[in-house]
């Protein structure tokens, strides 16, 4: 008789992971490259410190698993350390949390939108 193959426990960090690569392929994510590059150009560095050393990383503002998409319209350069600490937090409650001016945030959200759909 052969031999039945074992399987290796399922973690819980595997589990996330496997749930949240479904839920971005389920979505409409329409970002480009060219898109991305525009926008890191438009923030200059991260959009939540402003840190314009750091490697970016793609942020959502409405996180993935509460419905964002990697789209134009919601998706921001951040840092590693603003991108970790952020999490899946709802953006405005995570800028008062951290103390982050976050009328300056949305102020500038809205005017790199501005730009970014006059020139792409």
């Amino acid at each position: 008789m052969p031999a039945t193959p074992t399987r290796r426990p399922v973690t819980r960090k595997a589990r996330i992971a496997k749930r949240r690569r479904r839920r971005v392929a389920a979505a409409i994510n329409d970002l480009t490259e060219t898109q991305w590059l525009a926008l890191m150009e438009a923030w200059a560095g991260c959009a939540y410190c402003g840190n314009p050393d750091s490697a970016l990383q793609k942020d959502c503002v409405l996180p993935i698993s509460r419905g964002g998409r990697y789209t134009l319209d919601n998706v921001v350069p951040a840092c590693r350390s603003c991108n970790a600490s952020k999490c899946n937090d709802e953006v405005t409650g995570w800028l008062r949390r951290k103390r982050l001016d976050e009328r300056a945030f949305l102020t500038r959200l809205v005017e790199v939108r501005w730009l970014l759909v006059g020139t792409l």
